[in-house]
């Protein structure tokens, strides 16, 4: 399921993320751990180590719908937008299907002028 974000906290996420981070360290293995960080990292507004997170977790399930849906929100968190929509198309492809969530998740409000992501959520019947 995709994480819902909202806009960075860094102060009241600071110790939950040591605690993921001491965590990941003690278990490298448990991927709901790296999900639990890779949230925190985006809540916090630490878009770049949210992206790495995401980046391992895809590597771990290349097919897997949600993780490149949270992969495609931080590219777009991150400015890289013909990535994240290659992402987010990658992820329907997938079987994606959230497409209420998608059309006002917050993580892709760069995208809501593209043409793509407006084509995506027409395929959907929706619209932005």
């Amino acid at each position: 399921m995709p994480r819902s974000r909202s806009e960075p906290q860094a102060a009241s996420s600071a110790p939950s993320w040591r605690s993921s981070r001491g965590l990941r360290a003690r278990l490298p293995g448990d991927e709901r751990i790296l999900e639990a960080l890779g949230t925190l990292y985006t809540e916090a507004g630490r878009y770049e180590d949210g992206l790495a997170v995401d980046l391992e977790l895809q590597a771990r399930r290349p097919g897997d719908p949600h993780v490149l849906y949270n992969l495609a929100c931080s590219y777009a968190l991150t400015g890289d937008t013909p990535r994240a929509l290659d992402t987010l198309e990658d992820a329907v492809r997938q079987g994606y299907r959230d497409f209420l969530w998608m059309a006002r998740d917050r993580d892709l409000k760069a995208l809501r002028d593209e043409p793509r992501f407006r084509l995506l959520l027409a395929a959907a019947g929706l619209s932005v």
